[in-house]
């Protein structure tokens, strides 16, 4: 019997990474022999980070022992499910906050395995972490808040030198 390689995504947008994000991947490299990180975006809409800037923050973020098992990549305009397709990826892995967050999840999960049968798996957030989103550290950051428990040095360094932020 040949092993076969056990590859997930991990999706989102990384606009930008924060400590929640990053335990979901580690615990997905647990499980999966690779971990795909897409940083999905709408070339339509600007973001804090250009793409490459989020691609960045991701890679210099993973702890040395799981970069070599975590590849991260940006995708457009795209299924999440032809995603999996093109890297060969054979489950989604999402990270739940609460049950707002499965609630949110769960069609999309249904409809993913609908498409291609690429199946879903549901990973609990770390319970110190579940108030934290990218959306609420920007928010937070741009009033003067101290965001540093929440995402790595290297983000938060790069939030400290957006233009015009911090300022209220």
């Amino acid at each position: 019997m040949t092993h076969l390689e056990r590859r997930c995504v991990c999706p989102g947008s990384f606009d930008p990474v924060t400590h929640g994000h990053l335990d979901v991947v580690r615990r997905a490299a647990e499980l999966f022999d690779e971990v795909v990180v897409a940083v999905l975006h709408n070339p339509a809409k600007a973001g804090t980070f250009p793409v490459e800037r989020r691609l960045a923050l991701v890679r210099d973020s993973l702890p040395p022992g799981l970069a070599d098992r975590v590849r991260v990549e940006a995708f457009a305009d795209v299924l999440l499910v032809d995603v999996c397709r093109q890297v060969g990826a054979g489950a989604i892995v999402k990270g739940l906050r609460g049950g707002t967050d499965f609630a949110y999840e769960l069609p999309m999960a249904r409809m993913n395995r609908h498409l291609t049968g690429v199946e879903t798996v549901f990973l609990p957030g770390d319970p110190s972490l579940e108030h934290v989103s990218s959306s609420l550290v920007k928010e937070v950051h741009r009033y003067g808040g101290d965001v540093s428990g929440l995402v790595p040095d290297v983000v938060l360094a790069a939030l400290d030198a957006l233009p015009g932020d911090g300022t209220g």
